[in-house]
């Protein structure tokens, strides 16, 4: 058992768009995320699959061809291997849970978020 505090945990600013704190155990890492207006996570995909929730703001997605808005209250969720994108249509604060864990943000290999866009 371990018991963690967001606003005690460090803010890792990823570039000036997108910052995040996150934690992970044994089979999920869960992530809180702060994205500014304008900030674009580029397509891509991974083995996690994803839970979404955004909790102000609104992110747009594009999964397979289909864009998808996600607003405050809403959950996402994205299956493991899908590539996808989004883009901050506003200042954004949400949370993301993965399962298996993100080991690239663990070892910090996840160039594709390190590019400003």
């Amino acid at each position: 058992m371990k018991l963690f505090k967001w606003d005690e945990m460090p803010e890792e600013h990823v570039h000036e768009l997108f910052s995040r704190r996150f934690v992970s155990g044994e089979q999920m890492t869960m992530a809180r995320i702060f994205l500014k207006k304008g900030c674009l996570v580029p397509t891509h995909n991974h083995e996690s699959e994803q839970l979404t929730t955004v909790f102000t703001g609104a992110l747009k997605f594009l999964i397979d061809g289909q864009e998808i808005v996600v607003r405050d209250g809403e959950t996402l969720l994205i299956p493991a291997f899908v590539y996808h994108s989004a883009e901050a249509l506003e200042d954004t604060n949400e949370m993301d849970i993965f399962s298996p864990i993100r080991v690239d943000w663990i070892e910090g290999t996840d160039d594709y978020l390190r590019l400003k866009k």
